[in-house]
């Protein structure tokens, strides 16, 4: 099998016994770049000289002593809201166009420190702020199982990377649904960790109280293995828990589903659902039921509540986050302004794009005097409840069911000019980034137009063992993973 198509897993253990260099992986990751990069376009930036040169340096090393690491060799994409010393970290704005970080992200120390190969930056939503990943200030990326359609968003370059077979595994930024969504659009699987569970430290804020680094990956053994090496405890990030951090490999070895309870929320299957979304998630249900889960009911009845709850919070936070561009510190700065608020506001009409702007003047709007506690406010009480809704189910069951998605990907162009529409493409993860919660998206089957269909797992707070094991028994008892998309 061609060294691009192997998974994660399967790749480590060929350079773990020598069978492939880390040359070999590089020039390999190189040549599908090169064949189907100009139809995807995935990437922002692409480290290709880096890359072959880090990976003689690592062959090299490896002829005196042959001892390797998880993710040693492995070629990764990141997303480029995620600091890279001495690589540009744009966000796809042209905010940050010539940015370059001099410092790394706390999960790319991790990754470094694991000998990992940096293919290159991959697309997204300016500032992650969109499900499609139109909102790009250099283009939209494009679904490999049907390049007129999206690949999700805002980690759609990354989604679409991994599912083109453009990077071994590839890290998202998940604030309401940005790496699940892309990858169930895409056929991949995603995974958000629960809130903390990885240091937020060096991720361009977006929301700081709902932002979360995840993995996107081949298949579910993959996603274990990358959340086993970025996971954990950071101080330089004050919102990151110190909690044990687990071997999520080990969380595999059950490959049945006996003695957890799984429920499934009618409120995630109603009007608005997609019939075949509807169909193929009913039918991994009966899977779940056949490999040994019970099967409950449940309601979270503020689910409705979730969306217009979310984009009052993230709206503000952006809001405060997003202050930092102002033409001065770092980033764009506009020419031939006459004084200080002039640069201010000329710098943040160049730099910010269309849905940027927006969701700036509503989260403004929503915290200034007089509409606080009416909007802002309120929010942050019906988020409460949501969490309680939450804490409610998990009295019941041990994890949760759910469509990814309420439809496949969606032609380019389709709802762009609908922005409430767009947002409504979330409505099944954004309840979960309030809640701070673990999910895992992963495939479930196909449209009769052959687009992925996603299936969601949600789990406790801490407990993404739980959610792995129930998604690699599922995905080992079906063959939805194993397609791939001819890119023409």
């Amino acid at each position: 099998m061609s060294i691009h198509k192997l998974s994660l897993c399967d790749l480590q253990k060929k350079f773990t016994a020598g069978e492939v260099s880390a040359a070999e992986i590089v020039r390999a990751y190189a040549l599908r770049v090169g064949q189907v990069e100009s139809k995807v376009r995935a990437y922002v930036n692409q480290a290709q000289e880096s890359a072959s040169a880090q990976a003689d340096a690592l062959d090299r090393q490896l002829k005196q002593w042959r001892k390797t690491k998880p993710l040693m060799g492995m070629p990764l994409a990141i997303k480029d809201n995620i600091c890279t010393e001495g690589m540009p970290t744009t966000c796809s704005s042209r905010m940050l166009q010539h940015f370059v970080p001099p410092y790394d992200a706390t999960v790319i120390t991790k990754l470094r420190e694991q000998g990992y190969i940096l293919l290159g930056k991959t697309n997204l939503d300016e500032f992650a702020m969109g499900s499609s990943t139109e909102n790009s200030a250099f283009g939209p990326s494009r679904n490999p199982w049907d390049l007129h359609r999206v690949p999700g968003g805002s980690s759609g370059g990354s989604a679409a990377a991994v599912a083109a077979d453009e990077c071994v595994a590839a890290l998202g930024s998940d604030t309401g649904g940005s790496i699940r969504q892309p990858a169930a659009f895409c056929g991949v699987v995603g995974l958000k960790p629960t809130y903390g569970r990885v240091s937020r430290y060096g991720l361009v804020a977006f929301a700081s109280s709902l932002d979360q680094i995840g993995p996107i990956t081949k298949d579910v053994r993959d996603a274990a293995c990358v959340l086993g090496s970025i996971a954990g405890h950071d101080p330089q990030d004050s919102t990151s828990a110190d909690v044990p951090v687990p071997d999520y490999l080990k969380a595999l070895a059950k490959k049945d589903l006996k003695k957890l309870r799984v429920g499934v929320p009618r409120e995630f299957f109603a009007e608005g659902l997609d019939p075949e979304v509807d169909q193929a998630v009913k039918a991994a249900i009966a899977e779940l039921k056949t490999l040994g889960g019970e099967i409950k009911d449940i309601q979270l009845p503020r689910t409705d509540a979730a969306v217009a709850v979310y984009y009052v919070l993230a709206t503000a936070e952006a809001s405060s986050n997003l202050a930092r561009f102002d033409g001065v510190k770092f980033g764009l700065r506009a020419k031939e302004t006459k004084d200080l608020a002039d640069l201010y506001m000329k710098t943040r009409q160049e730099g910010f794009g269309p849905e940027v702007k927006r969701r700036i003047m509503l989260g403004t709007y929503v915290l200034s005097a007089g509409y606080y506690d009416a909007y802002y406010g309120k929010a942050q009480a019906v988020r409460t409840l949501v969490c309680q809704d939450f804490e409610a189910a998990f009295k019941e069951v041990d994890l949760i069911v759910t469509p990814a998605t309420p439809t496949p990907a969606f032609k380019l162009g389709e709802k762009s000019e609908d922005p409430l529409q767009m947002y409504l493409s979330d409505i099944f993860t954004i309840s979960v980034n309030l809640a701070g919660l673990p999910a895992i998206a992963l495939p479930c089957g196909f449209s009769k137009s052959g687009l992925p269909i996603g299936l969601q797992l949600i789990g406790r707070p801490f407990e993404e063992e739980t959610i792995l094991r129930a998604a690699y028994a599922y995905e080992q008892a079906t063959e939805w993973h194993l397609k791939k998309p001819v890119i023409r």
